[in-house]
């Protein structure tokens, strides 16, 4: 099967060692939650390196948040199939994911095994201050490249207004958006067509017959060697489902998996599932990586550490997986689509409503760092609303996220350094028994 060959960005192409050295550099950097990665990938590869422009990227991003699953693992499988076809592609996605899936395994033993230690608690308190400081920066970031106009300003403060205080429906507001772009291009003249390749149909059905079977091969396999009531099985199935049809980003599916993992399935407590939210916002890499902490934790009440390495692998599997087969498969028709108005004013409005998801994201983990304590109102229209409890508010919390917000966005300093400044400041104020 031969290998479709992708348009060759504008602004040059790195050679292939360059660009996995890049990617690593992404996946080791990529705090901060969708939001902060998006940023970091831009300013590495639009910035920096000038690899692909802007126009490219927004594109390529607005087609991302488009799909079920982690987004910005999309984005950099996207990019790289872009610079260097599959092999580019697998390189980003893979190197994305893999430092922070060890990582995270690595802290789900640590936790299992020493969760109850303070000054574990400690350290991960400054993070938190950290990440709430690169949400800032990356808000910042993108939304001063993303919105073009007061279009665009208004669909993302509407989508915002819309999840943060009506918790409308995360495709309800992609779509409402779709459509604004859709009506809004109208009139639009059709830019010269530039000459593209078709894509071959056979080609699309043999990636994804491909990716079908490389994604699904392990749950077969343990299936049929465990039997499907197996926990491992239980684990495949929960989280391929989960990669199919979860829209909307890892918050929109926390409650789907909080339902499952603590209810259903009983793999772990609602406090370990909070505990473990948290170790996955304080590292590299998408925060869908919980699903990995999940697995571990699954497999650690079921046997032990050798078992719940198996667990993380199952569901970090079944979560990211699945991104290589939408990208492979359905890039080449993403890329075509940008000749067209229709679609490049449907894309658009999308990313301008994206910005909005962020910032009401952004919001809600603002008061989960600065007030140790939140309750859900119910709203009269149905909604359900996360207030602080004024009495919980954590001033150390909020100096700690501004001075660390100024340390990126003022004085840019390095990623790196203004999380582990921040983790010892955690771990000075517990040593000090502040």
């Amino acid at each position: 099967m031969s290998e479709f060959q992708p348009p060759i960005p504008s602004l040059g192409v790195p050679s292939f060692r360059e660009f996995v050295l890049s990617s690593l550099k992404v996946g080791c950097l990529g705090f901060g939650g969708p939001a902060g990665q998006i940023a970091l990938m831009h300013r590495e590869w639009v910035d920096e390196k000038r690899w692909i422009d802007e126009p490219r990227y927004l594109h390529a991003l607005s087609y991302c948040t488009l799909l079920p699953g982690p987004e910005a693992q999309q984005l950099a499988t996207y990019i790289g199939w872009l610079l260097h076809g599959v092999r580019g592609g697998l390189v980003a996605g893979l190197l994305f994911v893999l430092p922070g899936a060890v990582l995270v395994t690595a802290l789900a033993w640590l936790y299992a095994a020493h969760g109850d230690q303070p000054w574990l608690a400690a350290a991960f308190w400054g993070v938190k201050a950290a990440v709430l400081a690169l949400v800032a920066e990356a808000l910042q970031r993108v939304g001063k490249r993303a919105l073009k106009g007061r279009i665009d300003l208004v669909i993302a403060v509407l989508a915002f207004v819309a999840l943060a205080v009506f918790s409308a429906p995360f495709p309800v507001v992609i779509l409402a958006a779709a459509l604004t772009g859709l009506i809004g291009s109208r009139g639009v003249a059709k830019p010269a067509a530039v000459a593209q390749a078709p894509v071959p149909l056979a080609r699309t059905l043999g990636v994804t017959a491909l990716w079908l079977v490389i994604w699904l091969a392990p749950l077969v396999a343990v299936v049929l060697a465990l039997g499907q009531g197996h926990w491992l099985s239980r684990v495949g199935e929960v989280f391929a489902a989960l990669a199919a049809v979860t829209f909307g980003g890892a918050y929109a599916m926390l409650a789907w998996l909080q339902q499952q993992a603590v209810e259903v399935q009983g793999w772990l407590t609602t406090a370990q599932m909070i505990d473990g939210l948290g170790l996955a916002e304080t590292t590299p890499g998408p925060l869908v990586l919980v699903n990995g902490f999940v697995g571990f934790m699954a497999g650690w009440n079921n046997g032990g550490w050798v078992w719940g390495l198996a667990g993380a692998a199952m569901a970090l599997w079944q979560t990211f997986a699945p991104s290589f087969l939408y990208i492979f498969a359905g890039a080449p028709y993403a890329e075509r689509l940008r000749q067209s108005p229709a679609a490049t004013g449907l894309l658009r409005a999308v990313t301008a409503a994206v910005l909005g998801v962020i910032g009401s994201l952004a919001l809600w983990f603002a008061l989960h760092v600065v007030f140790t304590d939140a309750a859900m109102l119910e709203t009269p229209w149905g909604g359900r609303l996360s207030m602080p409890v004024w009495g919980s508010f954590d001033l150390w919390a909020l100096v700690l996220a501004v001075a660390a917000g100024a340390a990126l966005i003022r004085f840019h300093v390095n990623v790196m350094l203004v999380i582990v400044g921040c983790a010892l400041v955690g771990l000075a104020k517990w040593g000090l028994g502040m």
